[in-house]
């Protein structure tokens, strides 16, 4: 039983240390618009925000958490070494990608992670990583794109002229207007999640299902389970040590934007997340969903041109297509080096 404990401490600690990161950056398009229009404490938000998590993942993060933790690459290939490897190179990527300063996709990050080792392991599930996974990358981010165009361009200048103004202040004072930013947030949370706690618990459930034995990669369900009871509370602590920081400027560099903005995107991305994380498993980029309608808001305000024109969307285009490879490629050379 020790040389048990002893071989998933460090991918759970690995994973852990990951969640926490996760939820510093999950904070923002989660609660900003809830903050930002003064209808929610900080002190409040951590608590709200890992609860939600925990219960996206319970409820409907199954599918997603199979998909990581054996679609792409069958469990028996998770050991200690290469479990730790892959989170440990997930980490890194994100590392370099938050001292850029620019929100990275720890979905991508981590599907790429464990696609590189089942590359170098001769394990990898092809037709699932680049028939499903990939063109859900693609299509979702276009999607939530048009969506916010047409609403910002063509929806939102006739309800504003007809139902609202950009004076937030009577938020306050206004319960029904109030409910919906919380529920938003709420709702924001709970996608992310069912998409993205699995990043963490999914890779140290296979793990662990590995290291028991046969009879408990029968029965893999309670092990994803008790993986996200661990993982997810991580999620909170991240938002709580850190949540604040990226809360008070998320989306700013690319377009000002209002709280019924902010929600609006809130609610198309959340939807598009739990969409993708109940129907098929696929993890997605919360970020890169945010990244995509916040641009097209960028280029209902400002226009083509200025937006594309802008360092910090150039630099989100950058980031977002090295870092996942940066992944790919550093989990390949370790585990071929190691295994």
């Amino acid at each position: 039983m020790s040389e048990l404990f002893n071989g998933l401490t460090i991918p759970f600690l690995l994973a852990m240390f990951l969640a926490i990161n996760m939820g510093a950056s999950g904070t923002a398009p989660a609660f900003s618009a809830a903050y930002g229009a003064n209808v929610l404490k900080r002190t409040l938000i951590p608590g709200l925000f890992g609860i939600m998590v925990l219960a996206g993942a319970l409820i409907a993060g199954k599918e997603v958490s199979l998909t990581l933790g054996k679609g792409l690459l069958d469990h028996s290939f998770f050991t200690p070494l290469i479990t730790s490897i892959i989170l440990g190179s997930i980490g890194l990527s994100l590392l370099i990608a938050n001292l850029i300063g620019v929100p990275q996709s720890t979905s991508q990050a981590t599907v790429l992670s464990i696609a590189g080792a089942a590359t170098a392991l001769d394990g990898l599930n092809t037709r699932m990583l680049f028939y499903e996974v990939i063109p859900t990358w693609i299509i979702l981010p276009i999607i939530a794109f048009f969506i916010m165009l047409i609403l910002s361009k063509w929806v939102f200048p006739l309800l504003k002229n007809k139902v609202f103004t950009d004076d937030y202040s009577h938020l306050r004072q206004h319960k029904g207007l109030k409910a919906i930013l919380i529920l938003s947030s709420l709702y924001v949370a709970f996608s992310i999640g069912a998409n993205n706690v699995a990043n963490a618990a999914a890779p140290i459930a296979s793990l662990t299902a590995n290291e028991i034995g046969q009879e408990a990669i029968q029965n893999f369900l309670p092990i994803i389970i008790l993986s996200v009871l661990i993982v997810a509370p991580c999620f909170a602590i991240g938002s709580s040590l850190l949540g604040h920081k990226v809360t008070k400027k998320t989306g700013k560099d690319i377009v000002e934007v209002s709280p019924f903005n902010a929600t609006v995107i809130a609610i198309i991305v959340a939807s598009l997340l739990l969409l993708a994380s109940v129907t098929k498993g696929i993890p997605t980029s919360l970020v890169q969903l945010n990244g995509a309608a916040f641009i097209a808001l960028s280029i209902s305000k400002n226009g083509f041109k200025n937006t594309f024109s802008n360092k910090t969307v150039k630099r989100f285009f950058t980031v977002w297509g090295i870092a996942p490879i940066f992944a790919y490629i550093l989990t390949f050379v370790l585990v071929t080096l190691l295994k």
